[in-house]
């Protein structure tokens, strides 16, 4: 017989309580179902300019764990630069801040797979490339591990 079907009333709300307690406390922890991937990627960013223009292309690959449906974020350094037309991903801009989403046939990324989107984009005054990407919102470093500061002693 199950234990919270003998318990009744007060009796099964304090001990719902208890266990909640635990739980809350960190005495006690629950598995979690959905594994986070150790996200990793390098970013390939290349672009053709001209007055005003300018095609870009990214390639992403992964060096993590395998991506089963991705997001991949960057942000233009001039404000005055927007993409107009992407392909094969989901393009939205708000500011300078850029979300690439992918599309149906190209969301599953093995480890060590690549993918290629792009975009055409406009511009004025300056066309600087982007210098940092986020993948499913894990800063891109081309699957090196930051190194820790150096710690100074007094």
């Amino acid at each position: 017989m199950n234990v919270w079907r003998r318990l009744s009333g007060p009796r099964r709300a304090l001990a719902l309580a208890g266990a909640g307690a635990l739980v809350a406390g960190g005495l006690v922890t629950i598995p979690v179902t959905a594994a986070q991937a150790a996200t990793r990627c390098d970013i390939a960013y290349s672009s053709n300019d001209w007055q005003g223009g300018f095609t870009a292309n990214i390639t992403i690959k992964n060096l993590g764990d395998p991506v089963n449906g991705w997001t991949l974020g960057w942000t233009f350094p001039n404000s005055s630069q927007r993409v107009q037309q992407g392909w094969s991903a989901e393009f939205t801009q708000s500011g300078s801040q850029v979300t690439a989403r992918s599309l149906s046939y190209n969301g599953s990324l093995a480890t060590g797979a690549s993918t290629s989107i792009g975009f055409n984009g406009a511009w004025s005054g300056s066309n600087p490339k982007p210098t940092s990407f986020t993948l499913n919102g894990v800063v891109c470093n081309g699957g090196t591990t930051p190194t820790a500061s150096p710690s100074t002693t007094t």
